[in-house]
Protein backbone atom coordinates (compact mmCIF):
# COMPACT_ATOMS: atom_id res chain seq x y z
CA UNK A 1 0.00 0.00 0.00
CA UNK A 2 2.74 2.31 1.03
CA UNK A 3 3.88 1.64 -3.04
CA UNK A 4 0.70 2.91 -4.36
CA UNK A 5 0.95 5.94 -2.63
CA UNK A 6 4.47 6.63 -3.34
CA UNK A 7 3.51 6.13 -6.85
CA UNK A 8 0.31 8.44 -6.61
CA UNK A 9 2.58 11.19 -5.45
CA UNK A 10 4.90 10.43 -8.18
CA UNK A 11 2.24 10.97 -11.22
CA UNK A 12 0.73 14.09 -9.25
CA UNK A 13 4.55 15.48 -9.54
CA UNK A 14 5.15 14.61 -13.40
CA UNK A 15 1.62 15.32 -14.67
CA UNK A 16 2.12 19.40 -12.39
CA UNK A 17 5.68 19.44 -14.15
CA UNK A 18 4.33 18.30 -17.31
CA UNK A 19 1.50 20.60 -17.25
CA UNK A 20 3.98 23.70 -17.17
CA UNK A 21 4.90 22.78 -20.22
CA UNK A 22 1.40 23.20 -22.13
CA UNK A 23 0.93 25.99 -24.19
CA UNK A 24 -2.37 28.07 -24.92
CA UNK A 25 -4.08 26.84 -28.51
CA UNK A 26 -5.14 29.51 -31.09
CA UNK A 27 -8.50 27.68 -30.89
CA UNK A 28 -10.63 25.81 -28.27
CA UNK A 29 -8.24 22.43 -29.17
CA UNK A 30 -5.08 24.48 -30.05
CA UNK A 31 -5.76 24.21 -33.89
CA UNK A 32 -3.38 25.88 -35.76
CA UNK A 33 -1.79 26.69 -39.30
CA UNK A 34 0.94 25.56 -40.21
CA UNK A 35 4.03 28.93 -39.86
CA UNK A 36 5.42 30.61 -42.81
CA UNK A 37 8.39 28.01 -44.14
CA UNK A 38 11.30 29.89 -42.15
CA UNK A 39 13.25 32.59 -43.87
CA UNK A 40 17.08 32.00 -44.48
CA UNK A 41 17.82 35.70 -42.87
CA UNK A 42 15.64 34.78 -39.96
CA UNK A 43 17.96 34.39 -36.22
CA UNK A 44 18.29 30.86 -35.47
CA UNK A 45 16.07 31.40 -32.27
CA UNK A 46 13.04 31.97 -34.68
CA UNK A 47 12.30 28.60 -35.23
CA UNK A 48 12.33 25.76 -37.86
CA UNK A 49 10.76 22.56 -38.37
CA UNK A 50 12.51 19.29 -37.48
CA UNK A 51 11.60 15.44 -37.00
CA UNK A 52 11.80 14.76 -33.35
CA UNK A 53 10.28 11.47 -33.59
CA UNK A 54 10.19 8.74 -36.16
CA UNK A 55 9.75 4.98 -36.89
CA UNK A 56 9.73 3.57 -39.81
CA UNK A 57 6.74 1.51 -41.63
CA UNK A 58 8.57 -2.32 -41.22
CA UNK A 59 4.95 -4.30 -42.36
CA UNK A 60 1.50 -5.37 -42.68
CA UNK A 61 0.00 -6.27 -39.02
CA UNK A 62 -0.05 -10.20 -39.48
CA UNK A 63 -3.49 -10.41 -37.53
CA UNK A 64 -5.11 -7.82 -39.67
CA UNK A 65 -3.69 -8.88 -43.07
CA UNK A 66 -7.50 -10.09 -43.93
CA UNK A 67 -9.94 -7.98 -41.71
CA UNK A 68 -7.84 -4.53 -41.21
CA UNK A 69 -8.98 -2.92 -38.05
CA UNK A 70 -11.96 -1.59 -37.58
CA UNK A 71 -14.14 0.38 -35.09
CA UNK A 72 -10.65 0.66 -33.11
CA UNK A 73 -8.62 3.40 -31.67
CA UNK A 74 -4.63 3.31 -31.32
CA UNK A 75 -3.21 5.83 -28.46
CA UNK A 76 0.54 5.40 -29.64
CA UNK A 77 3.14 6.28 -26.81
CA UNK A 78 6.05 7.73 -28.37
CA UNK A 79 9.56 9.99 -26.85
CA UNK A 80 10.51 12.78 -28.19
CA UNK A 81 14.14 14.25 -28.82
CA UNK A 82 13.79 17.99 -28.77
CA UNK A 83 11.12 19.64 -27.82
CA UNK A 84 9.04 22.43 -29.80
CA UNK A 85 6.04 25.18 -29.96
CA UNK A 86 3.75 23.68 -32.30
CA UNK A 87 3.52 19.73 -33.75
CA UNK A 88 2.15 17.57 -36.79
CA UNK A 89 2.18 13.79 -37.32
CA UNK A 90 2.58 12.17 -40.15
CA UNK A 91 0.30 8.53 -40.92
CA UNK A 92 0.65 5.84 -43.35
CA UNK A 93 -1.21 3.59 -44.84
CA UNK A 94 2.29 1.96 -46.95
CA UNK A 95 1.45 -2.08 -46.54
CA UNK A 96 -2.62 -1.27 -46.70
CA UNK A 97 -4.44 -2.73 -50.24
CA UNK A 98 -7.11 -0.51 -49.28
CA UNK A 99 -7.90 3.26 -48.65
CA UNK A 100 -7.59 4.03 -44.70
CA UNK A 101 -9.70 6.57 -43.15
CA UNK A 102 -9.10 8.14 -40.28
CA UNK A 103 -12.09 10.00 -38.47
CA UNK A 104 -10.84 11.16 -35.24
CA UNK A 105 -6.88 11.92 -34.17
CA UNK A 106 -5.63 13.81 -31.25
CA UNK A 107 -2.57 14.37 -29.92
CA UNK A 108 -1.22 15.21 -26.45
CA UNK A 109 1.63 15.38 -23.57
CA UNK A 110 1.56 11.76 -21.43
CA UNK A 111 0.53 12.82 -18.06
CA UNK A 112 2.95 9.89 -16.74
CA UNK A 113 5.69 8.07 -19.02
CA UNK A 114 4.32 5.15 -20.88
CA UNK A 115 0.61 5.83 -19.30
CA UNK A 116 -2.24 6.79 -21.72
CA UNK A 117 -3.42 9.26 -19.35
CA UNK A 118 -3.22 12.69 -20.52
CA UNK A 119 -1.50 16.12 -19.13
CA UNK A 120 -4.74 17.67 -18.21
CA UNK A 121 -5.34 20.75 -20.80
CA UNK A 122 -2.84 19.15 -23.88
CA UNK A 123 -5.30 17.25 -25.96
CA UNK A 124 -5.63 18.41 -29.23
CA UNK A 125 -7.72 17.84 -31.67
CA UNK A 126 -5.58 17.10 -35.45
CA UNK A 127 -6.63 18.29 -39.09
CA UNK A 128 -6.08 17.27 -42.07
CA UNK A 129 -6.10 20.42 -44.84
CA UNK A 130 -8.57 21.68 -42.03
CA UNK A 131 -10.88 18.74 -41.96
CA UNK A 132 -11.11 16.01 -39.27
CA UNK A 133 -10.94 13.00 -41.21
CA UNK A 134 -8.73 11.96 -43.67
CA UNK A 135 -8.84 9.21 -46.10
CA UNK A 136 -4.81 7.54 -46.91
CA UNK A 137 -4.85 5.69 -50.05
CA UNK A 138 -3.32 2.12 -50.45
CA UNK A 139 0.34 3.13 -50.41
CA UNK A 140 0.17 6.89 -48.86
CA UNK A 141 0.88 8.89 -45.91
CA UNK A 142 -0.68 12.51 -45.05
CA UNK A 143 0.81 14.81 -42.40
CA UNK A 144 -1.82 16.71 -40.38
CA UNK A 145 -2.23 20.48 -39.79
CA UNK A 146 0.06 22.02 -37.09
CA UNK A 147 -1.17 22.17 -33.48
CA UNK A 148 0.11 24.61 -30.78
CA UNK A 149 1.60 23.10 -28.14
CA UNK A 150 4.70 23.13 -25.95
CA UNK A 151 5.84 19.78 -26.54
CA UNK A 152 9.29 18.87 -24.04
CA UNK A 153 12.22 17.17 -25.44
CA UNK A 154 12.73 14.09 -23.84
CA UNK A 155 9.19 13.61 -23.11
CA UNK A 156 5.91 10.91 -23.89
CA UNK A 157 3.51 12.33 -26.46
CA UNK A 158 0.00 10.13 -27.18
CA UNK A 159 -1.10 10.09 -30.69
CA UNK A 160 -4.17 8.44 -30.72
CA UNK A 161 -5.93 7.35 -33.97
CA UNK A 162 -9.56 6.11 -34.74
CA UNK A 163 -10.34 4.15 -38.22
CA UNK A 164 -13.90 3.71 -38.33
CA UNK A 165 -13.94 1.15 -41.16
CA UNK A 166 -11.88 -2.00 -42.01
CA UNK A 167 -9.15 -1.15 -44.78
CA UNK A 168 -7.27 -4.46 -44.96
CA UNK A 169 -3.99 -5.21 -43.25
CA UNK A 170 -2.45 -2.18 -41.01
CA UNK A 171 0.99 -0.69 -41.68
CA UNK A 172 2.79 -0.93 -38.10
CA UNK A 173 6.52 -0.65 -36.44
CA UNK A 174 6.64 -4.20 -35.17
CA UNK A 175 9.29 -4.13 -32.62
CA UNK A 176 8.61 -0.82 -30.39
CA UNK A 177 10.40 -1.75 -26.88
CA UNK A 178 7.41 0.64 -25.44
CA UNK A 179 3.99 -0.20 -24.69
CA UNK A 180 1.02 1.86 -26.42
CA UNK A 181 -2.64 1.20 -26.36
CA UNK A 182 -6.05 0.31 -27.86
CA UNK A 183 -9.39 0.47 -27.16
CA UNK A 184 -12.71 0.09 -29.20
CA UNK A 185 -15.52 2.94 -30.55
CA UNK A 186 -13.71 6.49 -30.75
CA UNK A 187 -11.61 7.11 -27.82
CA UNK A 188 -9.49 9.28 -29.45
CA UNK A 189 -10.29 12.75 -27.08
CA UNK A 190 -10.43 10.65 -24.34
CA UNK A 191 -8.33 12.15 -21.19
CA UNK A 192 -8.21 10.19 -18.67
CA UNK A 193 -7.42 7.02 -20.51
CA UNK A 194 -9.58 4.25 -18.75
CA UNK A 195 -10.96 3.01 -22.10
CA UNK A 196 -7.32 2.08 -22.85
CA UNK A 197 -7.75 -1.70 -21.74
CA UNK A 198 -5.58 -3.35 -24.12
CA UNK A 199 -1.74 -3.06 -24.37
CA UNK A 200 0.00 -2.86 -27.81
CA UNK A 201 3.91 -3.60 -28.63
CA UNK A 202 3.95 -1.72 -31.61
CA UNK A 203 2.85 1.44 -33.25
CA UNK A 204 0.20 1.30 -35.88
CA UNK A 205 0.09 4.04 -38.65
CA UNK A 206 2.34 6.47 -37.39
CA UNK A 207 5.14 6.97 -38.58
CA UNK A 208 6.51 10.59 -37.47
CA UNK A 209 6.44 13.66 -35.57
CA UNK A 210 8.06 16.79 -35.98
CA UNK A 211 8.04 20.15 -33.86
CA UNK A 212 8.55 23.77 -34.46
CA UNK A 213 11.59 24.18 -32.41
CA UNK A 214 14.24 26.64 -31.77
CA UNK A 215 16.12 23.58 -29.47
CA UNK A 216 17.01 22.55 -32.69
CA UNK A 217 18.38 23.49 -36.41
CA UNK A 218 18.07 19.82 -37.73
CA UNK A 219 18.01 16.29 -37.56
CA UNK A 220 20.66 12.93 -37.86
CA UNK A 221 18.70 10.34 -39.12
CA UNK A 222 19.94 6.62 -38.02
CA UNK A 223 19.00 3.89 -40.89
CA UNK A 224 19.63 0.46 -39.00
CA UNK A 225 18.47 -2.67 -38.11
CA UNK A 226 17.66 -4.27 -34.73
CA UNK A 227 20.76 -2.69 -32.97
CA UNK A 228 19.20 0.74 -34.07
CA UNK A 229 15.89 -0.53 -33.22
CA UNK A 230 16.59 -1.06 -29.82
CA UNK A 231 15.99 -5.00 -29.43
CA UNK A 232 17.24 -6.24 -25.80
CA UNK A 233 16.96 -2.66 -24.27
CA UNK A 234 14.51 -2.29 -21.33
CA UNK A 235 11.15 -1.56 -22.62
CA UNK A 236 9.64 1.65 -22.30
CA UNK A 237 12.69 2.81 -20.51
CA UNK A 238 14.16 4.97 -23.69
CA UNK A 239 17.62 3.58 -23.90
CA UNK A 240 18.15 2.63 -27.68
CA UNK A 241 21.28 4.33 -28.67
CA UNK A 242 19.58 6.73 -30.38
CA UNK A 243 18.14 8.05 -26.90
CA UNK A 244 21.59 7.74 -25.32
CA UNK A 245 22.84 9.60 -28.57
CA UNK A 246 19.65 12.69 -28.39
CA UNK A 247 20.77 12.85 -24.86
CA UNK A 248 23.92 13.77 -26.04
CA UNK A 249 23.03 16.28 -28.64
CA UNK A 250 21.23 18.29 -25.88
CA UNK A 251 23.06 18.54 -22.96
CA UNK A 252 26.66 18.39 -24.21
CA UNK A 253 28.59 21.51 -24.94
CA UNK A 254 29.05 22.83 -28.30
CA UNK A 255 27.23 19.38 -29.94
CA UNK A 256 25.45 20.22 -33.04
CA UNK A 257 21.44 21.58 -32.62
CA UNK A 258 20.21 18.21 -34.06
CA UNK A 259 17.06 15.89 -33.03
CA UNK A 260 17.44 12.22 -33.43
CA UNK A 261 15.23 10.16 -35.21
CA UNK A 262 15.16 7.01 -35.18
CA UNK A 263 14.74 4.47 -38.54
CA UNK A 264 15.75 1.20 -37.41
CA UNK A 265 14.03 -1.69 -38.93
CA UNK A 266 14.89 -5.45 -36.65
CA UNK A 267 16.39 -7.81 -39.23
CA UNK A 268 16.62 -5.22 -41.64
CA UNK A 269 19.26 -5.69 -44.88
CA UNK A 270 20.92 -3.75 -47.42
CA UNK A 271 20.33 -5.43 -50.35
CA UNK A 272 17.23 -7.35 -49.70
CA UNK A 273 13.62 -7.11 -48.56
CA UNK A 274 11.33 -9.78 -46.46
CA UNK A 275 8.67 -11.54 -47.80
CA UNK A 276 8.55 -11.50 -51.83
CA UNK A 277 4.68 -11.60 -51.89
CA UNK A 278 2.30 -9.17 -50.97
CA UNK A 279 1.91 -7.51 -48.53
CA UNK A 280 5.80 -6.91 -48.33
CA UNK A 281 7.21 -6.48 -45.42
CA UNK A 282 10.96 -5.23 -44.17
CA UNK A 283 12.18 -3.42 -47.11
CA UNK A 284 15.68 -3.46 -48.18
CA UNK A 285 17.86 -0.24 -47.11
CA UNK A 286 18.73 0.77 -50.11
CA UNK A 287 14.76 0.71 -51.28
CA UNK A 288 13.61 2.46 -48.15
CA UNK A 289 16.36 4.88 -47.91
CA UNK A 290 14.36 8.25 -49.71
CA UNK A 291 11.25 7.21 -47.89
CA UNK A 292 13.06 6.71 -44.53
CA UNK A 293 15.67 8.71 -43.65
CA UNK A 294 16.10 11.42 -46.85
CA UNK A 295 12.46 12.20 -46.84
CA UNK A 296 12.42 13.05 -42.93
CA UNK A 297 12.05 16.65 -41.97
CA UNK A 298 14.95 18.81 -41.39
CA UNK A 299 17.45 16.32 -42.29
CA UNK A 300 20.95 17.12 -42.00
CA UNK A 301 23.16 13.75 -41.55
CA UNK A 302 22.27 10.23 -41.49
CA UNK A 303 24.34 7.44 -39.67
CA UNK A 304 24.13 4.14 -41.67
CA UNK A 305 24.29 0.92 -39.42
CA UNK A 306 23.84 -1.83 -42.02
CA UNK A 307 24.84 -5.02 -42.89
CA UNK A 308 25.08 -7.77 -40.62
CA UNK A 309 21.69 -8.76 -41.59
CA UNK A 310 23.47 -9.35 -45.24
CA UNK A 311 25.77 -11.96 -43.59
CA UNK A 312 23.44 -13.81 -40.94
CA UNK A 313 20.10 -13.87 -42.96
CA UNK A 314 19.38 -16.31 -45.51
CA UNK A 315 20.44 -15.78 -48.21
CA UNK A 316 23.50 -14.59 -46.60
CA UNK A 317 26.08 -12.67 -48.76
CA UNK A 318 29.38 -13.44 -47.87
CA UNK A 319 31.22 -11.42 -50.38
CA UNK A 320 32.13 -8.00 -48.92
CA UNK A 321 32.33 -6.40 -51.99
CA UNK A 322 28.85 -6.45 -52.61
CA UNK A 323 27.90 -5.30 -49.38
CA UNK A 324 30.26 -2.54 -49.49
CA UNK A 325 28.41 -1.51 -53.17
CA UNK A 326 25.46 -1.44 -51.08
CA UNK A 327 26.28 1.08 -48.87
CA UNK A 328 28.49 2.81 -51.22
CA UNK A 329 25.01 3.41 -53.00
CA UNK A 330 23.08 4.20 -49.54
CA UNK A 331 26.36 7.08 -49.90
CA UNK A 332 25.21 8.50 -53.16
CA UNK A 333 21.13 8.48 -52.66
CA UNK A 334 22.32 10.60 -49.48
CA UNK A 335 24.91 12.96 -51.54
CA UNK A 336 22.58 13.50 -54.26
CA UNK A 337 20.04 14.81 -51.86
CA UNK A 338 22.92 16.98 -49.93
CA UNK A 339 22.83 14.90 -46.67
CA UNK A 340 25.88 14.35 -44.83
CA UNK A 341 26.59 10.14 -44.73
CA UNK A 342 28.30 8.67 -41.55
CA UNK A 343 28.66 5.13 -41.10
CA UNK A 344 29.52 2.48 -38.71
CA UNK A 345 31.43 -0.80 -38.22
CA UNK A 346 29.54 -4.16 -38.46
CA UNK A 347 29.43 -5.19 -34.66
CA UNK A 348 30.43 -8.46 -33.18
CA UNK A 349 28.24 -11.55 -32.78
CA UNK A 350 30.83 -14.25 -31.84
CA UNK A 351 28.99 -17.39 -29.37
CA UNK A 352 25.83 -16.29 -31.50
CA UNK A 353 23.81 -19.35 -33.05
CA UNK A 354 24.39 -17.56 -36.71
CA UNK A 355 27.93 -16.76 -36.12
CA UNK A 356 30.60 -18.91 -38.28
CA UNK A 357 34.71 -17.75 -38.50
CA UNK A 358 34.05 -17.98 -42.01
CA UNK A 359 31.29 -15.21 -41.98
CA UNK A 360 33.09 -13.48 -38.99
CA UNK A 361 35.95 -13.07 -41.70
CA UNK A 362 33.32 -11.15 -44.66
CA UNK A 363 32.46 -8.81 -41.63
CA UNK A 364 36.28 -7.71 -41.55
CA UNK A 365 36.55 -7.34 -44.38
CA UNK A 366 33.24 -5.13 -44.86
CA UNK A 367 34.99 -3.41 -41.48
CA UNK A 368 38.35 -2.72 -43.24
CA UNK A 369 37.11 -1.20 -46.45
CA UNK A 370 34.56 0.90 -43.89
CA UNK A 371 37.39 2.15 -42.03
CA UNK A 372 39.43 3.26 -45.07
CA UNK A 373 37.24 6.08 -45.11
CA UNK A 374 36.59 5.49 -48.83
CA UNK A 375 32.60 4.43 -47.94
CA UNK A 376 31.46 7.11 -45.74
CA UNK A 377 31.84 10.73 -45.27
CA UNK A 378 33.42 9.53 -41.45
CA UNK A 379 33.34 6.45 -39.72
CA UNK A 380 32.28 5.33 -35.96
CA UNK A 381 33.75 2.19 -34.66
CA UNK A 382 30.84 0.45 -32.93
CA UNK A 383 32.92 -2.82 -33.50
CA UNK A 384 35.83 -1.22 -31.51
CA UNK A 385 33.59 0.20 -28.95
CA UNK A 386 31.60 -2.98 -28.62
CA UNK A 387 34.11 -5.81 -28.78
CA UNK A 388 35.80 -7.75 -26.17
CA UNK A 389 39.67 -6.98 -26.20
CA UNK A 390 40.49 -10.65 -25.13
CA UNK A 391 38.06 -12.17 -27.63
CA UNK A 392 37.35 -9.56 -30.63
CA UNK A 393 34.74 -11.49 -32.51
CA UNK A 394 32.65 -11.42 -29.32
CA UNK A 395 30.64 -8.87 -27.49
CA UNK A 396 32.08 -7.61 -24.22
CA UNK A 397 30.29 -9.53 -21.21
CA UNK A 398 29.02 -6.09 -19.82
CA UNK A 399 27.95 -4.98 -23.22
CA UNK A 400 26.20 -8.08 -24.22
CA UNK A 401 22.37 -8.41 -23.75
CA UNK A 402 22.69 -12.40 -23.20
CA UNK A 403 21.72 -13.39 -27.14
CA UNK A 404 25.34 -12.32 -28.17
CA UNK A 405 24.24 -10.14 -31.21
CA UNK A 406 22.65 -7.26 -29.30
CA UNK A 407 23.53 -4.83 -26.51
CA UNK A 408 23.06 -4.31 -23.52
CA UNK A 409 21.62 -1.18 -22.09
CA UNK A 410 25.03 0.07 -21.52
CA UNK A 411 26.23 -1.65 -24.41
CA UNK A 412 24.06 0.73 -26.25
CA UNK A 413 25.39 3.86 -24.15
CA UNK A 414 28.90 2.63 -25.39
CA UNK A 415 27.07 2.70 -29.00
CA UNK A 416 26.74 6.29 -28.22
CA UNK A 417 29.84 7.69 -27.17
CA UNK A 418 31.51 6.10 -30.03
CA UNK A 419 29.89 8.96 -31.83
CA UNK A 420 32.28 11.82 -32.49
CA UNK A 421 29.62 14.47 -32.35
CA UNK A 422 31.77 16.95 -34.43
CA UNK A 423 31.14 14.41 -37.33
CA UNK A 424 27.25 15.19 -37.93
CA UNK A 425 28.33 18.46 -38.82
CA UNK A 426 31.83 18.74 -41.16
CA UNK A 427 31.82 19.44 -44.46
CA UNK A 428 34.66 16.62 -45.05
CA UNK A 429 33.64 13.83 -48.02
CA UNK A 430 34.20 10.43 -48.61
CA UNK A 431 36.50 10.28 -52.05
CA UNK A 432 33.94 7.36 -53.11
Amino acid sequence: MGYALLAGLAAVVVLVSTAIFIGVGGGEDGSDAAPPPRNPADPAGSGTWVGTWAAPATGAEPQTRRAGSADTTVRNVVHTSVGGTRARVRLSNLFGNGPLTVSHATLALAAAPSNPTAAAGSMRTLTFGAKRAVTIPPGGEVTSDAVRLNVPSAADVLVSVYTPEPAGPVTHHSYARQTSYASEGDQAADVAGNAYTEQVPYWRYLTGVDVWSTEAEGSVVVMGDSLTDGVASSPGANRRWTDFLAERLRTERDAPRYSVLNSGISGNRILTGGSKRPPLNNPSGLSRMKRDALSQTGVKAVIIELGLNDLLRTPRVLDSDRIVQGLRELVRQAHAQGVRAIGGTLTPFGRHRGYDPRVDAVRQQVNEQIRSGKVFDAVIDFDAALRDPAHPERLRTAYDSGDHLHPSDNGYRAMSEAVDLKLLKSSTAAKL
